[in-house]
């Protein structure tokens, strides 16, 4: 198996200051794995849902080569629930109802065709839960990648830790980059949490674009400007999805490609945020992901200043 993604499959409730949609599809690894389709064939998925999850979605992916032998389905109990409203802004956010459901007791299974994945996408979940994914995969993979938020900080600090100690990029925003190295500064932040295991880190800033650090170098890749932005609801996982799905395509895990993939993660991401849940990712084509990463691109294209 090329790719494998641990994560939340779920239903979002979304209100936004323009509209409100109830039950849409969500969770971190629909949209991780949804976003890595488009560059690899053969991926891994380990989830759990219940009973209530639409049977089509299931089978829209699995035609996208996204394989569920990794996802548990719990009969007669329901799927994880979230519910937010977002402020004016859409980068703020209220959480209204978080409903665990089949995910309080999710102990996952990484099942025998995973266990020699070249790479591992741990989406956002409980440390313990990315840690038992971590130790049923006997012969590391090439690249790991975690994504984490500032509530496992809170609740759940020694285990964050052991997990950020095993894998070789971290992927956060900001606020929560801020919060694990206690620095205000993103370069201080930036070479604390190096300190703490990984060999890369990526800093999410939302509409501002992202940052990719190593201990030598620091890349900047920006945001394109929207003209409009319906809901930006998994648009992290999205970007976690296009960088790691664009590095198993490439098979090439060096510093100069993961600045390409980051521009590649940050152009899925900008799509998602046009439609509510995953809509925009299962349209999406190949000519729009080329047309959008030149966006990204023509973005900070310059001549070379000669003379001031």
């Amino acid at each position: 198996m090329n790719l494998v993604a641990v994560g939340t499959v779920a239903f979002d409730s979304i209100e936004t200051p323009f509209a409100k949609k109830d039950r849409v599809i969500g969770g971190a690894a629909t949209y991780i794995t949804l976003a890595a389709s488009h560059f690899v064939k053969n991926s891994g998925l380990i989830s759990v849902i219940g009973d209530d999850f639409p049977e089509e979605m299931l089978q829209e992916m699995k035609s996208r080569g996204i394989d569920q032998d990794g996802l548990q389905i719990k009969k007669g109990e329901k799927s994880f629930f979230w519910a937010g409203k977002y402020h004016y802004d859409l980068n703020s956010r209220d959480t209204l109802i978080t409903d665990l459901n089949v995910l309080a007791n999710f102990d996952p299974i990484v099942p025998e065709a995973y266990q020699n994945c070249d790479f591992l996408m741990l989406g956002n979940l409980a440390p313990a839960v990315q840690m038992r994914v971590i130790d049923q995969i006997p012969n590391r993979p090439k690249l790991v990648v975690l994504d984490t938020m500032n509530f496992w900080m809170d609740i759940a600090w020694e285990d964050l830790m052991k997990v950020i100690a095993k894998i070789d990029v971290l992927t956060i925003n900001d606020e929560e980059a801020r919060q694990l190295s206690k620095e205000h500064s993103l370069v201080r932040a930036a070479r604390k949490i190096l300190a703490m295991g990984p060999k890369y880190l990526i800093i999410k800033k939302g509409e501002h674009g992202a940052l990719l650090f190593d201990k030598e170098s620091v890349f900047f890749a920006p945001a394109l400007p929207l003209e409009e932005v319906a809901d930006p609801t998994g648009a992290g996982d999205t970007f976690a999805g296009g960088f790691i799905g664009y590095l198993a395509q490439t098979q090439n895990i060096s510093f100069d490609n993961m600045k390409r993939a980051v521009i590649v993660g940050s152009a899925m991401a900008s799509f998602t945020c046009e439609k509510f849940g995953p809509e925009r990712l299962l349209e999406l084509t190949k000519e729009e992901i080329t047309a959008r990463i030149e966006q990204f691109v023509s973005l900070t294209e310059f001549e070379q200043i000669l003379e001031l």
